[in-house]
C-alpha cells in the first residue's frame, strides 16, 4: 500500500495551518506543534528542510518563525511530498534503480509507472490552499477584522 511518511504528513499539515494564517507575520514552530499534536523536534527538522528547499521563510529572533514562500494556491502537495521524502515511487523498479532481474519477462513495468505518474498528477493538482478550510479561516479573518475595528474605534 502506498502511504507518506509521517514528515510529509506533518510537512503538509504545517502549510496548510500556515495558509490559514496569512495574517501572522510568522508562525512558530511550537505553535503548529499545539496545534496538531506533532512532536516538534521532528516538526523543526520538516520546517528546516521545507525551507532549505524554498517552500517556506523563516524568520529567527524573538518574534521569528515561518511563513510560506508563495502564495498556497502555487505550493502543490507533491512539491511538498517531494521535498521531504524525495522521488515518488510505487514500485523501487519504476525509476532509477537498478536493472531487476525480472526485467526481461517483467509484465508490469509500464503500469506501474503510469499508475505511478498518475498519482503525481493527482498530487501535483492539489495545492496547499486546496486543504485548508475555508469557513474557518474566513472566521478568523473575520474575527480579526472586528478587533482591529474596534481597537480603531478606541
Amino acid at each position: 500500500m502506498l502511504r507518506l511518511t509521517k514528515k510529509a504528513d506533518y510537512g503538509l499539515m504545517a502549510l496548510k495551518y500556515l495558509a490559514e494564517h496569512p495574517d501572522a507575520a510568522s508562525v512558530s514552530a511550537k505553535d503548529i506543534a499545539d496545534t496538531y499534536g506533532i512532536p516538534p523536534q521532528l516538526l523543526a527538522k520538516v520546517l528546516q528542510r521545507l525551507t532549505k528547499v524554498g517552500l517556506l521563510r523563516s524568520h529567527a529572533g524573538m518574534n521569528g518563525g515561518y511563513e510560506l514562500s508563495r502564495a498556497a494556491r502555487t505550493i502543490s502537495a507533491f512539491e511538498v511530498i517531494h521535498a521531504i521524502d524525495g522521488p515518488l515511487f510505487i514500485t523501487s523498479c519504476t525509476k532509477g534503480s537498478k536493472s531487476c532481474e525480472l526485467e526481461p519477462n517483467c509484465t508490469v513495468k509500464e503500469p506501474l509507472e503510469r499508475v505511478n505518474e498518475s498519482i503525481a498528477g493527482v498530487l501535483r493538482s492539489i495545492s496547499i490552499y486546496d486543504l485548508v478550510d475555508h469557513e474557518t479561516a474566513a472566521a478568523r479573518a473575520s474575527g480579526l477584522q472586528q478587533l482591529v475595528s474596534l481597537s480603531h474605534a478606541m
